[in-house]
């Protein structure tokens, strides 16, 4: 069973002064179908910054996707299931294709989480325990460990019984050697010159 989020929201009424807006769970979760047990809440959206605190709209009330608007975020939350729910019975193409994200996969993997985002992701385990694995290593996670991931090719797996649910922050950012590509055809297109 899919965890729900309370979700409460504050704004500002017509007179100005800080009031609630919404308060339940959150509507907004995607559970996906290609990994079973596999469901994301979104929270909030912002896109841009500064952040705009106007208006009474939701910012989450749209289709879920993996990344946020550029110079944007995402709140959310992820509930991972256990790997014996999923590995070797899913279709990670398919997965990511239902967020929008089917560029992020790394297809050369035969890890079908494998995955990269343009993004600075601040990952808060709230309930269980998760792998984090990088192409070169790994890191057991348990409940009230964070992780900062920058920006790297990455997968998650959970190899207890019980699901993992995180709370991640995703920032918009700029690829990894999206700077240093520009530099070096500016020098390339110099020395040419």
């Amino acid at each position: 069973m899919i965890w729900r989020v309370r979700r409460v929201l504050t704004g500002h009424d017509a007179d100005g002064r800080s009031t609630f807006i919404a308060d339940g769970p959150a509507p907004n979760v995607k559970e996906m179908t290609a990994i079973t047990g596999l469901a994301l809440t979104d929270l909030w959206e912002t896109g841009a910054a500064p952040a705009s605190n106007l208006g009474l709209k939701d910012a989450a009330a749209r289709p879920v996707h993996l990344e946020p608007p550029k110079n944007g975020t995402i709140l959310r939350i992820v509930e991972f299931p256990p790997d014996s729910a999923w590995r070797g019975a899913t279709d990670g193409k398919a997965g990511f294709k239902a967020i929008g994200a089917g560029h992020a996969q790394d297809k050369s993997s035969s890890d079908p989480m494998m995955h990269k985002t343009s993004t600075v992701d601040y990952i808060i385990v709230l309930k269980g325990e998760i792998t984090a694995i990088m192409e070169t290593g790994e890191k057991l996670l348990r409940a009230g460990d964070v992780l900062v991931q920058r920006g790297t090719n990455h997968s998650w797996s959970v190899r207890g019984a019980e699901p993992c649910i995180i709370a991640a922050v995703l920032v918009s950012a700029k690829p990894v050697g999206a700077s240093s590509k520009k530099k070096s055809s500016k020098k390339s297109k110099k020395k040419k010159k």
